[in-house]
């Protein structure tokens, strides 16, 4: 379970509802007074007709009051989702109100499949050819790791305003100890992690605060559609996160926070930005008897990238698929689909959720694989 803490605020309570969400970062700034009550946020001051709303209270948690109402803490992304004023999950105010009903339909209200739909086959013929035979509460599609671990695609030129430009190792060489400059990049550490110093090249003029979070981004190479052969872009992955600690004019000080992988001096920065682990109902793979046509997709979603170029992809597995903000959201559900060469209908591959959205790709997650998954396989929406 993950722990909450009250921070030097007397107001505020941190949550942190993942181990992927450092404990340590520092709350928003600045507070302001809402009736009687100090916050960060802008709370609403009217609700729709008939919601459940909740004050919070101290020591409250969004991990704490998902359990509560959800009756599962693990669903505090659809909490946070549903008061979307909150901008940080980490931080919610004792006084401020929450929407808390689950904004789903109920299970009861949920028609499941009759004898019209299956014909004369029985409830288990029934799902064994993956057809739902009941209502299926939705579910966390991924996790965060899956997000803040894995990576977006970006145009080539994309310009990145801070760097890491030395650490506290930094300094010295294999070759001449004792002659090597002060923060160089040649230094003999090479490899940083969690709870190491690091040096970022701005400061106070540059609008550099303490507290202030960034994602350490790396690019890993240029990637092209496995189909048409364009470039798409660069893979850059996330390797992790640093926290300012203190800002000189054009430097600042910050420590590595949280390491998905190895950090190096030279590495590029960008404000690191919370997202949700969306939710969805999900009951499984499509049964293999009703198969999308071959000319369904055409024009496609296509897999276009694996997370660490693996080939053969299975459950679990991370890519990046060829959509972006404008045609996909997370949490959409898409069937994986390899067309065949001959007259055969298009073979069902598995099954994918969307989990981050960019402005031209998306990062999924494979949650379903018949058969192996390969770059270049196609999707089509799942209509459930």
């Amino acid at each position: 379970m993950s722990p909450s803490r009250l921070s030097c605020l007397a107001v505020s309570v941190l949550l942190i509802a993942a181990a992927g969400l450092a404990a340590d970062e520092t709350p928003p700034k600045p507070l302001h007074l809402i009736g009687d009550h100090w916050t960060a946020w802008d709370p609403p001051t009217s609700f729709p007709e008939g919601a459940e709303v909740y004050i919070v209270q101290r020591g409250d948690t969004l991990w704490d009051l998902a359990s509560q109402f959800y009756g599962d803490p693990y669903l505090w992304p659809q909490l946070w989702e549903r008061n979307s004023y909150i901008l940080d999950a980490h931080w919610i105010y004792p006084g401020d109100p929450l929407v808390a009903g689950v904004e789903v339909t109920p299970v009861e209200d949920v028609l499941t499949p009759d004898k019209g739909d299956t014909g004369d086959m029985g409830e288990t013929e029934a799902e064994g050819l993956g057809l739902d035979t009941e209502a299926t509460p939705p579910i966390q599609l991924g996790s965060e790791s899956d997000i803040y671990c894995s990576g977006f695609i970006g145009p080539k030129n994309l310009h990145f305003d801070f760097e890491i430009i030395g650490s506290e190792y930094s300094g010295s060489s294999y070759d001449d100890p004792l002659r090597s400059g002060y923060g160089s990049r040649e230094g003999y550490i090479m490899d940083l992690s969690i709870s190491d110093i690091v040096y970022i090249s701005g400061g106070r003029e540059a609008g550099l605060m303490p507290g202030s979070v960034f994602t350490v981004v790396e690019p890993k190479g240029i990637v092209k559609h496995p189909i048409g052969k364009e470039t798409l872009g660069v893979h850059f992955r996330y390797n992790g996160r640093v926290r300012i600690l203190s800002t000189q004019d054009t430097t600042a000080i910050a420590e590595i926070s949280h390491a998905c992988h190895p950090i190096s001096v030279g590495a590029s920065l960008m404000p690191f930005t919370p997202e949700p682990v969306p939710l969805a109902r999900y009951s499984g793979t499509i049964g293999l008897n009703d198969p999308v046509t071959e000319e369904a997709l055409v024009g496609a979603p296509v897999i276009v990238l694996s997370d660490y170029g693996v080939l053969s992809l299975g459950q679990g597995d991370v890519v990046y698929i060829d959509r972006g903000v404008d045609e996909v959201a997370p949490g959409d559900l898409f069937t994986i689909y390899r067309p065949t060469p001959s007259e055969i209908p298009p073979l069902i591959i598995g099954e994918l959720a969307v989990l981050s959205v960019g402005e031209s790709t998306a990062t999924a997650k494979i949650l379903d694989s018949r058969q192996v998954v390969h770059v270049g396989d196609r999707l089509f929406p799942r209509a459930d």
